[in-house]
């Protein structure tokens, strides 16, 4: 994604958390009354850093030093063998990862790794796509479900503080790619993949232990192309990429010392005491930082793979601009995985109802799988797998007549404003749905019971019409860019 479509995302994602952050704590508790002779006076207290996110405060606190002498690593030895050897390089980021990650996590994680591998590698051979997925899935719930993730993580000998999360992130993206490779492998006519390949696969170390997760033609078509000069301002891209993930690392900080968007939705009898506008701003901002960590998390790694001339997943897209459940998502790499191996192979087109029923419900399925069997996630699978369909519902439902006929007779302006209308309705549900997962289902309960009954019909209408306003800013610069992309796509041609 080029930087003139990244710049808008970010500022609109970085805008609407402070806006909304600054409507929470407007009189809500960040000022404290001071005691003494001055009852009434209030003074800021600037209180100490929020620390309730446990992946923001390992990956640039306790884990920070780990990841920059890992991925500087890498980049030199890249570098090096871009400049001496180009056409082995995919051997050297494999041997460079093999040995970061034996000399982080120890021979037997390594092993257990490579068990996994060669299972999957063996289940390959047969080229069948079905012993593909049930080998794959019973794999992946090996390290997702007790007792069989519990027996292998105590062949892990050794302690410390970031094992569990990398054991868990390893192997769980370890076996995402390994399907992947089977089933790529399956696909292809004449002959297999080597082991060789599905180990340079894995073993790229930026991708290892937190993904994103390329699927393996793509990551194999362009490892093993030939080493091209870089385009026009490509470098000048990832430098400003770069610079950007800088500066959303230190805003996320700065918010974390004054906006405690995290912690408060535990508090839920201080939070009770907001006000309806309060409330619902707490809950998108929450969205909106989970967002913001996920774009700049896979936007570091994303430089270091654009470096090595590779074209990662992009970053997801601000949650800001999500008005339909279809794109919504917070790792676009195991989306894309998701979408073309289960959802697309089984849904087609998406124009069927029992299809799409069908395709939506295995997609969820493994997708929990993938989070981890718990009730909270079987609830926010279900929500959003409704959610998913009864989108299509409404769209098959609307192309009857004589809506069809109705719309056709309309300008173009109030078909958008129409279906706006439904998009702030979606976009809150795409909100209410995710903050069970981001937060706790008691909150999301007191949100929804705040916004649709409580605050039934003033603030829930002028929640609705203010969201309604900005879904038609943003379908406008979806059209506008339509049509500039139609253009040059045009112009590519003459």
């Amino acid at each position: 994604m080029g930087v003139k479509t990244m710049l808008p995302s970010y500022e609109l994602g970085f805008y609407a958390l402070a806006v909304t952050c600054a409507v929470v704590y407007s009189g809500s508790g960040i000022f404290e009354a001071s005691r003494g002779n001055a009852p009434h006076r209030r003074h800021l207290v600037l209180l100490p850093q929020d620390v309730a996110d446990f992946e923001w405060v390992m990956w640039f606190t306790s884990f920070r030093n780990v990841i920059i002498f890992a991925l500087s690593g890498h980049v030199i030895f890249g570098k090096i063998c871009s400049m001496t050897v180009p056409q082995h390089r995919a051997v050297v980021y494999m041997l460079y990862g093999i040995s970061a990650v034996l000399g982080s996590m120890g021979l037997v994680y390594l092993m257990i790794i490579l068990s996994h591998c060669l299972v999957l590698y063996s289940v390959a051979l047969a080229k069948q796509k079905w012993l593909c997925y049930m080998a794959g899935l019973c794999c992946l719930a090996s390290f997702k479900v007790e007792p069989f993730i519990s027996w292998q993580r105590g062949f892990v000998t050794g302690a410390f503080d970031l094992q569990d999360v990398l054991f868990c992130g390893g192997s769980g993206f370890t076996i995402m790619r390994c399907m992947s490779f089977a089933l790529e492998s399956s696909k292809r006519k004449e002959g297999i993949y080597s082991i060789f390949d599905l180990l340079k696969y894995n073993f790229y170390l930026p991708f290892f232990f937190f993904g994103p997760v390329m699927t393996f033609d793509q990551f194999h078509a362009q490892v093993s192309a030939p080493e091209a000069g870089r385009k026009d301002d490509e470098m000048r891209n990832i430098r400003v990429h770069a610079l950007l993930h800088v500066g959303a690392i230190i805003a996320v900080d700065i918010f974390f010392h004054f906006f405690y968007i995290l912690t408060l939705p535990s508090d839920l009898k201080f939070i009770s005491r907001l006000s309806d506008w309060s409330l619902a701003g707490l809950a998108y901002s929450n969205l909106v930082y989970d967002w913001v960590k996920a774009a700049v998390m896979f936007g570091v790694i994303n430089t270091i793979a654009r470096l090595d001339h590779l074209d990662p997943p992009q970053p997801p897209k601000c949650i800001t601009m999500l008005y339909v459940f279809a794109e919504t998502h917070f790792d676009r790499g195991i989306n894309d995985w998701l979408c073309k191996y289960v959802y697309d192979h089984i849904g087609e087109n998406h124009d069927n109802i029992t299809k799409e029923l069908m395709a939506t419900i295995a997609t969820f399925a493994v997708t929990t799988l993938w989070l981890g069997p718990c009730e909270i996630v079987y609830i926010w699978s279900v929500f959003n797998c409704f959610g998913l369909n009864f989108e299509l519902w409404v769209q098959k439902f609307f192309q009857q007549e004589p809506f069809a006929k109705l719309e056709a007779k309309m300008s173009a302006a109030m078909s958008r404003r129409i279906r706006a209308v439904f998009g702030a309705a979606n976009f809150w549900a795409i909100v209410l749905y995710n903050i069970l997962a981001l937060n706790s289902l008691e909150f999301a309960l007191l949100v929804t019971k705040r916004l649709l009954l409580m605050g039934f019909p003033v603030s829930t209408l002028s929640i609705w019409f203010i969201t309604y306003c900005g879904v038609q800013l943003i379908k406008e610069r979806e059209r506008i860019l339509a049509i500039e992309e139609e253009k040059c796509d045009k112009a590519k041609v003459e």
